[in-house]
């Protein structure tokens, strides 16, 4: 038989688990539901250590696990998987085919579905969706929030400055120092957050990846979130600068 790395640690720490030997005494003969081969409920030599898979939930831990030889234990029922390209309904008489030619004797029924389907009825499946579901609107959420908050401040201290503007028109500044101006003024506060945001993105990327599992996308999904809030300044900034830059300085100085 063969032992996974988590049986290995745990009961052989010292890594002597090679050679040894375990007996399975649950394995009994009990036609028709169970075929053992003869020695089954014996003396198994361990000969080989696989790697750890999930083997009891994705969201538990590996627990301690042996794998013995197919043939040693033959339930009633056996899933088969079949790997096509096809609908799984359209080569089913062809599976039952290749089985009756192994042995014309056996059955080949019950619930046939593609993998997807058995994915999407798995509970673990269904939780995944759920948070990630969650994260998104709320990212999302978010995002809308941060786009109308920054907009809204942005274009409230432009307006305030119109008189500063007319002032400095009156002065001889000409419309494109004017836009210069607001958009240098704004664009040190949202690099300013930009950046923070980034910072605080990638400091807190592992323990986001705990919650939604790959987020080898993340990248770009934070440098498209910059470049919109980048976007948002802009026109937040472009509206109020060209009416605060298209007043009338007599109007301003009066």
């Amino acid at each position: 038989m063969l032992v996974n790395e988590t049986f290995a640690k745990r009961f052989y720490p010292d890594g002597d688990v090679l050679g040894h030997s375990l007996k399975v005494p649950t394995q009994k003969n009990e036609p028709p539901y169970t075929l053992t081969a003869p020695g089954a409920d014996g003396w198994l030599q361990i000969i080989g250590v696989v790697a750890d898979s999930l083997n009891d939930g994705l969201d538990k831990p590996v627990k301690p696990s042996i794998y013995m030889p197919y043939g040693t234990v033959m339930w009633m029922h056996t899933q088969i998987l079949v790997r096509s390209r096809t609908d799984p309904q359209s080569i089913l008489h062809s599976i039952r085919q290749q089985v009756s030619r192994v042995e014309a004797d056996q059955q080949v029924g019950g619930t046939v579905d593609d993998l997807e389907t058995w994915i999407r009825n798995e509970p673990e499946w269904a939780r995944g969706r759920l948070i990630s579901v969650l994260f998104a609107g709320f990212s999302i959420l978010a995002l809308v929030l941060a786009a109308v908050g920054l907009y809204s401040v942005i274009s409230y201290s432009v307006a305030q400055r119109t008189n500063e503007f007319g002032i400095r028109i009156a002065l001889g500044a000409q419309k494109g120092d004017v836009l210069r101006i607001v958009l240098a003024s704004a664009g040190l506060s949202v690099g300013l957050g930009i950046a923070a945001g980034l910072a605080l993105s990638l400091g807190l990327r592992r323990f986001i990846a705990s919650w939604v599992g790959n987020t080898a996308n993340q990248p770009l999904i934070v440098l498209n979130a910059s470049f919109l809030l980048i976007v948002v300044a802009v026109m937040a900034c472009l509206a109020p600068a060209r009416k605060a830059s298209s007043v009338d300085p007599i109007t301003t100085l009066r």
